[in-house]
Protein backbone atom coordinates (compact mmCIF):
# COMPACT_ATOMS: atom_id res chain seq x y z
CA UNK A 1 0.00 0.00 0.00
CA UNK A 2 1.23 3.64 -0.18
CA UNK A 3 0.80 6.64 2.01
CA UNK A 4 1.60 9.97 2.30
CA UNK A 5 3.94 11.68 4.97
CA UNK A 6 5.26 14.77 5.94
CA UNK A 7 7.00 16.65 8.73
CA UNK A 8 4.91 19.14 10.70
CA UNK A 9 5.67 22.78 10.83
CA UNK A 10 8.67 22.49 7.80
CA UNK A 11 5.80 22.96 5.31
CA UNK A 12 3.30 21.06 2.59
CA UNK A 13 6.64 20.78 0.36
CA UNK A 14 7.47 17.70 2.74
CA UNK A 15 4.88 15.69 1.68
CA UNK A 16 6.21 12.56 0.52
CA UNK A 17 4.94 9.33 -0.59
CA UNK A 18 6.15 6.24 0.33
CA UNK A 19 5.17 2.08 0.01
CA UNK A 20 5.02 -0.29 2.96
CA UNK A 21 3.37 -3.96 3.33
CA UNK A 22 -0.92 -3.66 4.23
CA UNK A 23 -1.43 -3.50 7.82
CA UNK A 24 -2.80 -6.55 9.56
CA UNK A 25 -5.35 -5.09 12.29
CA UNK A 26 -4.67 -7.07 16.05
CA UNK A 27 -7.26 -7.36 18.78
CA UNK A 28 -10.10 -5.40 18.93
CA UNK A 29 -9.07 -3.67 15.14
CA UNK A 30 -10.25 -2.99 11.56
CA UNK A 31 -8.43 -2.68 8.69
CA UNK A 32 -10.08 0.15 6.30
CA UNK A 33 -9.28 0.48 2.49
CA UNK A 34 -9.63 4.81 2.02
CA UNK A 35 -11.48 5.54 -0.90
CA UNK A 36 -11.34 9.14 -0.24
CA UNK A 37 -9.96 11.54 2.19
CA UNK A 38 -11.47 15.51 2.94
CA UNK A 39 -9.15 18.17 4.15
CA UNK A 40 -9.64 20.81 6.67
CA UNK A 41 -7.64 24.01 7.82
CA UNK A 42 -6.07 22.13 10.60
CA UNK A 43 -4.31 20.24 8.27
CA UNK A 44 -2.70 23.26 6.99
CA UNK A 45 -1.79 24.43 10.31
CA UNK A 46 -0.59 20.98 11.36
CA UNK A 47 2.03 21.01 8.26
CA UNK A 48 2.73 24.41 8.81
CA UNK A 49 3.64 23.99 13.01
CA UNK A 50 3.94 21.54 15.33
CA UNK A 51 0.42 21.97 16.41
CA UNK A 52 0.86 20.20 19.59
CA UNK A 53 3.62 18.60 21.80
CA UNK A 54 2.40 15.11 21.01
CA UNK A 55 3.12 15.44 17.17
CA UNK A 56 5.77 13.81 15.92
CA UNK A 57 8.29 15.61 14.14
CA UNK A 58 8.34 13.63 10.97
CA UNK A 59 6.80 10.72 8.89
CA UNK A 60 3.18 11.66 10.40
CA UNK A 61 0.51 10.23 7.95
CA UNK A 62 -1.61 13.44 7.68
CA UNK A 63 -5.40 14.13 7.28
CA UNK A 64 -8.03 13.60 10.46
CA UNK A 65 -11.36 12.90 7.51
CA UNK A 66 -11.24 10.00 5.67
CA UNK A 67 -14.27 7.00 4.70
CA UNK A 68 -13.61 3.61 3.29
CA UNK A 69 -14.21 -0.07 3.57
CA UNK A 70 -13.67 -2.83 5.99
CA UNK A 71 -11.37 -5.41 4.47
CA UNK A 72 -10.16 -7.42 7.27
CA UNK A 73 -11.26 -7.57 11.40
CA UNK A 74 -9.26 -8.74 14.35
CA UNK A 75 -10.08 -10.68 17.18
CA UNK A 76 -12.73 -9.70 19.24
CA UNK A 77 -14.45 -7.37 16.80
CA UNK A 78 -17.75 -7.41 17.48
CA UNK A 79 -19.62 -4.03 15.72
CA UNK A 80 -18.09 -3.91 12.54
CA UNK A 81 -17.65 -6.68 9.34
CA UNK A 82 -16.02 -6.65 6.36
CA UNK A 83 -17.63 -4.89 3.63
CA UNK A 84 -19.15 -2.19 5.89
CA UNK A 85 -18.77 1.31 4.77
CA UNK A 86 -17.36 3.49 7.23
CA UNK A 87 -15.36 6.70 7.94
CA UNK A 88 -13.02 7.38 11.25
CA UNK A 89 -13.34 9.08 14.01
CA UNK A 90 -11.44 12.60 14.37
CA UNK A 91 -10.40 11.47 17.88
CA UNK A 92 -10.07 8.00 18.00
CA UNK A 93 -10.42 7.66 21.95
CA UNK A 94 -13.15 10.46 22.47
CA UNK A 95 -16.01 7.91 22.00
CA UNK A 96 -18.89 9.03 24.63
CA UNK A 97 -19.41 11.49 27.58
CA UNK A 98 -17.59 15.24 28.37
CA UNK A 99 -13.95 15.38 26.43
CA UNK A 100 -10.81 14.44 28.43
CA UNK A 101 -7.10 15.30 27.90
CA UNK A 102 -6.43 11.76 27.02
CA UNK A 103 -9.31 11.85 24.36
CA UNK A 104 -8.19 15.38 22.98
CA UNK A 105 -4.75 13.40 22.22
CA UNK A 106 -5.36 11.17 19.99
CA UNK A 107 -6.74 12.71 16.83
CA UNK A 108 -6.24 11.18 13.32
CA UNK A 109 -3.16 13.31 11.47
CA UNK A 110 -2.30 15.19 14.21
CA UNK A 111 -1.49 12.95 17.97
CA UNK A 112 -1.94 9.63 15.98
CA UNK A 113 -1.56 9.19 11.93
CA UNK A 114 -3.87 9.80 10.02
CA UNK A 115 -6.51 9.06 6.98
CA UNK A 116 -4.15 10.21 3.69
CA UNK A 117 -3.10 6.14 3.15
CA UNK A 118 -4.75 3.69 0.94
CA UNK A 119 -5.12 1.81 3.78
CA UNK A 120 -5.29 2.64 7.70
CA UNK A 121 -5.80 0.15 10.82
CA UNK A 122 -7.97 1.46 13.57
CA UNK A 123 -9.65 0.45 16.78
CA UNK A 124 -13.48 -0.81 16.23
CA UNK A 125 -14.27 1.98 18.27
CA UNK A 126 -12.59 4.59 15.81
CA UNK A 127 -14.76 3.57 12.80
CA UNK A 128 -18.41 4.95 12.51
CA UNK A 129 -20.95 3.48 9.54
CA UNK A 130 -21.61 6.26 7.29
CA UNK A 131 -25.25 7.06 5.77
CA UNK A 132 -26.06 4.53 2.76
CA UNK A 133 -26.86 8.15 0.43
CA UNK A 134 -23.74 9.43 0.47
CA UNK A 135 -20.65 8.43 -1.76
CA UNK A 136 -17.59 7.96 -0.37
CA UNK A 137 -16.00 11.20 -1.50
CA UNK A 138 -19.10 12.62 0.34
CA UNK A 139 -18.78 10.56 4.24
CA UNK A 140 -14.90 11.51 4.11
CA UNK A 141 -16.16 15.26 4.79
CA UNK A 142 -18.22 14.16 7.81
CA UNK A 143 -15.62 13.58 10.82
CA UNK A 144 -14.35 16.97 11.27
CA UNK A 145 -16.11 19.63 9.60
CA UNK A 146 -19.58 18.41 9.74
CA UNK A 147 -19.38 17.00 13.46
CA UNK A 148 -18.32 20.16 14.31
CA UNK A 149 -21.38 22.00 12.65
CA UNK A 150 -23.38 19.43 14.46
CA UNK A 151 -21.70 19.87 17.87
CA UNK A 152 -21.94 23.39 17.93
CA UNK A 153 -25.88 23.59 16.60
CA UNK A 154 -27.39 20.20 18.56
CA UNK A 155 -24.91 19.07 21.51
CA UNK A 156 -23.57 22.02 23.28
CA UNK A 157 -26.56 24.83 23.00
CA UNK A 158 -29.11 22.99 20.96
CA UNK A 159 -30.60 25.01 17.98
CA UNK A 160 -34.87 25.46 18.02
CA UNK A 161 -37.06 25.71 15.21
CA UNK A 162 -37.54 28.98 14.19
CA UNK A 163 -33.82 30.98 15.66
CA UNK A 164 -31.59 32.42 13.52
CA UNK A 165 -28.27 31.11 12.64
CA UNK A 166 -24.99 33.30 11.30
CA UNK A 167 -22.59 31.22 9.26
CA UNK A 168 -19.19 32.62 8.30
CA UNK A 169 -17.81 32.33 5.49
CA UNK A 170 -18.36 29.12 2.44
CA UNK A 171 -15.93 26.85 3.94
CA UNK A 172 -16.82 23.29 4.75
CA UNK A 173 -18.01 23.87 8.55
CA UNK A 174 -19.90 26.84 7.32
CA UNK A 175 -21.92 24.81 4.61
CA UNK A 176 -22.71 22.10 6.58
CA UNK A 177 -23.76 24.63 9.08
CA UNK A 178 -26.35 26.12 7.13
CA UNK A 179 -27.69 22.63 5.34
CA UNK A 180 -27.98 21.37 9.47
CA UNK A 181 -29.77 24.81 10.03
CA UNK A 182 -32.48 24.89 7.53
CA UNK A 183 -33.51 20.82 7.79
CA UNK A 184 -34.21 22.00 11.21
CA UNK A 185 -36.37 24.52 10.76
CA UNK A 186 -34.30 27.70 11.45
CA UNK A 187 -33.41 30.76 9.52
CA UNK A 188 -29.88 31.50 8.64
CA UNK A 189 -28.00 34.62 7.39
CA UNK A 190 -24.88 33.94 5.35
CA UNK A 191 -22.49 35.61 5.24
CA UNK A 192 -19.13 36.24 2.25
CA UNK A 193 -16.72 37.93 0.46
CA UNK A 194 -18.41 36.60 -3.06
CA UNK A 195 -21.44 37.72 -4.42
CA UNK A 196 -21.22 34.32 -6.72
CA UNK A 197 -20.56 32.53 -3.24
CA UNK A 198 -23.51 34.08 -1.74
CA UNK A 199 -25.73 32.95 -4.55
CA UNK A 200 -24.81 29.69 -3.81
CA UNK A 201 -24.94 30.07 -0.21
CA UNK A 202 -28.64 31.21 -0.81
CA UNK A 203 -29.26 28.11 -3.21
CA UNK A 204 -28.37 25.68 -0.35
CA UNK A 205 -31.18 27.85 1.30
CA UNK A 206 -29.51 30.62 3.09
CA UNK A 207 -32.35 33.46 4.02
CA UNK A 208 -30.25 36.38 3.61
CA UNK A 209 -26.73 36.85 1.95
CA UNK A 210 -24.22 39.61 3.40
CA UNK A 211 -20.47 40.47 1.70
CA UNK A 212 -18.46 41.56 3.96
CA UNK A 213 -16.04 43.33 1.64
CA UNK A 214 -18.78 45.61 0.37
CA UNK A 215 -20.37 45.86 4.10
CA UNK A 216 -17.31 46.44 6.23
CA UNK A 217 -19.72 46.74 8.90
CA UNK A 218 -21.33 43.36 8.44
CA UNK A 219 -22.24 42.70 12.31
CA UNK A 220 -24.86 45.88 11.36
CA UNK A 221 -26.23 44.28 8.21
CA UNK A 222 -26.79 41.45 10.14
CA UNK A 223 -28.61 43.10 12.82
CA UNK A 224 -30.63 45.02 9.58
CA UNK A 225 -31.40 41.44 7.82
CA UNK A 226 -33.38 40.07 11.52
CA UNK A 227 -35.23 43.26 12.00
CA UNK A 228 -32.50 44.70 15.01
CA UNK A 229 -32.96 41.28 17.05
CA UNK A 230 -29.66 39.87 16.38
CA UNK A 231 -28.95 35.89 15.63
CA UNK A 232 -29.20 33.18 18.15
CA UNK A 233 -26.49 31.03 17.16
CA UNK A 234 -23.25 32.40 15.41
CA UNK A 235 -20.84 29.76 13.75
CA UNK A 236 -17.56 31.25 14.43
CA UNK A 237 -14.66 30.28 12.00
CA UNK A 238 -12.43 33.56 12.05
CA UNK A 239 -11.50 33.50 15.62
CA UNK A 240 -10.13 36.42 16.79
CA UNK A 241 -10.67 39.11 13.91
CA UNK A 242 -14.16 38.42 13.89
CA UNK A 243 -15.08 37.53 17.25
CA UNK A 244 -16.03 40.67 18.05
CA UNK A 245 -18.13 41.74 15.50
CA UNK A 246 -19.51 37.79 15.63
CA UNK A 247 -20.60 39.06 19.13
CA UNK A 248 -22.23 42.16 18.33
CA UNK A 249 -24.61 40.11 16.29
CA UNK A 250 -25.88 38.21 19.12
CA UNK A 251 -29.33 38.60 20.30
CA UNK A 252 -29.88 38.52 23.90
CA UNK A 253 -29.47 34.88 25.09
CA UNK A 254 -27.67 34.37 22.22
CA UNK A 255 -24.68 31.33 21.95
CA UNK A 256 -21.59 31.63 19.76
CA UNK A 257 -19.50 28.83 19.00
CA UNK A 258 -15.84 29.28 18.65
CA UNK A 259 -14.30 27.05 16.27
CA UNK A 260 -11.75 28.51 14.16
CA UNK A 261 -9.03 30.71 13.41
CA UNK A 262 -9.43 32.05 9.80
CA UNK A 263 -8.94 35.35 10.46
CA UNK A 264 -5.69 35.15 12.06
CA UNK A 265 -4.22 35.41 15.64
CA UNK A 266 -5.24 38.43 18.02
CA UNK A 267 -6.48 39.27 21.34
CA UNK A 268 -10.18 37.77 21.94
CA UNK A 269 -13.17 40.23 22.39
CA UNK A 270 -13.97 42.29 25.41
CA UNK A 271 -15.87 39.44 27.60
CA UNK A 272 -18.11 42.34 28.77
CA UNK A 273 -19.85 41.81 25.52
CA UNK A 274 -21.31 39.01 26.40
CA UNK A 275 -22.13 40.04 29.80
CA UNK A 276 -24.45 42.83 28.57
CA UNK A 277 -26.42 40.27 26.41
CA UNK A 278 -26.67 37.13 29.31
CA UNK A 279 -25.14 35.31 26.14
CA UNK A 280 -22.56 32.01 25.60
CA UNK A 281 -19.13 31.72 24.23
CA UNK A 282 -18.18 28.02 23.37
CA UNK A 283 -15.45 26.75 22.23
CA UNK A 284 -16.30 23.63 19.52
CA UNK A 285 -13.24 21.34 18.88
CA UNK A 286 -14.85 18.45 16.52
CA UNK A 287 -17.08 15.84 19.19
CA UNK A 288 -17.49 12.55 20.50
CA UNK A 289 -18.06 9.05 18.72
CA UNK A 290 -21.41 9.37 19.95
CA UNK A 291 -21.91 12.31 18.63
CA UNK A 292 -20.72 11.45 15.34
CA UNK A 293 -23.57 8.59 15.47
CA UNK A 294 -26.34 10.94 16.54
CA UNK A 295 -25.18 12.98 13.43
CA UNK A 296 -25.36 9.81 11.14
CA UNK A 297 -28.70 8.99 12.18
CA UNK A 298 -30.03 13.01 11.28
CA UNK A 299 -27.92 12.42 8.14
CA UNK A 300 -29.71 9.10 7.09
CA UNK A 301 -33.52 10.54 7.50
CA UNK A 302 -32.78 13.28 5.21
CA UNK A 303 -31.15 11.99 2.23
CA UNK A 304 -31.44 14.96 0.47
CA UNK A 305 -28.57 16.20 2.75
CA UNK A 306 -25.60 15.83 0.72
CA UNK A 307 -21.82 17.15 1.70
CA UNK A 308 -20.58 19.94 -0.74
CA UNK A 309 -17.31 18.88 -2.35
CA UNK A 310 -15.69 21.40 -4.45
CA UNK A 311 -12.90 19.40 -6.05
CA UNK A 312 -11.87 15.87 -6.21
CA UNK A 313 -8.13 15.48 -6.83
CA UNK A 314 -6.09 11.98 -7.36
CA UNK A 315 -4.72 10.65 -4.67
CA UNK A 316 -0.82 10.91 -6.97
CA UNK A 317 -1.88 15.20 -6.28
CA UNK A 318 -2.85 15.79 -2.72
CA UNK A 319 -0.05 18.40 -2.47
CA UNK A 320 -1.89 19.93 -4.82
CA UNK A 321 -5.37 19.52 -3.21
CA UNK A 322 -3.24 21.05 -0.08
CA UNK A 323 -2.52 24.19 -2.14
CA UNK A 324 -5.90 24.71 -3.47
CA UNK A 325 -7.51 24.58 -0.06
CA UNK A 326 -4.58 26.78 1.29
CA UNK A 327 -5.49 29.34 -1.63
CA UNK A 328 -8.87 29.63 0.34
CA UNK A 329 -11.26 29.71 -3.28
CA UNK A 330 -13.01 26.91 -2.30
CA UNK A 331 -16.57 26.69 -1.59
CA UNK A 332 -17.35 23.44 0.72
CA UNK A 333 -14.93 20.70 1.02
CA UNK A 334 -11.68 19.81 -1.01
CA UNK A 335 -11.32 15.83 -1.23
CA UNK A 336 -8.12 13.31 -2.25
CA UNK A 337 -9.83 10.42 -4.06
CA UNK A 338 -7.29 7.17 -2.55
CA UNK A 339 -9.14 4.53 -4.69
CA UNK A 340 -11.13 5.00 -7.56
Amino acid sequence: MRRWTLSPGKGVATLTIETLPDPTPGEREVAVRVHAVSLNYRDLVVARSFYSKTVKPSGLVPCSDGAGEVVAVGPGVRSVAVGDRVAGTFFQRWVSGPPTLEAHQSALGGEFDGMLSEQVVLPETGVVPVPGHLTFEEAACLPCAALTAWHALFERVPLRPGQTVLTLGSGGVSVFALQFAKAAGARVVATSSSDAKLARLRSLGADAGINYRSRPDWEKAVKEATAGRGVDHVMEVGGAGTLEKSIACLAVGGHAALIGILAGPGALANPFLLAVKNATLSGIYVGSREQFLRMNAFLAERPELRSVVDRVFPFEEAPAAYRHLEGASHFGKVVVAVLR
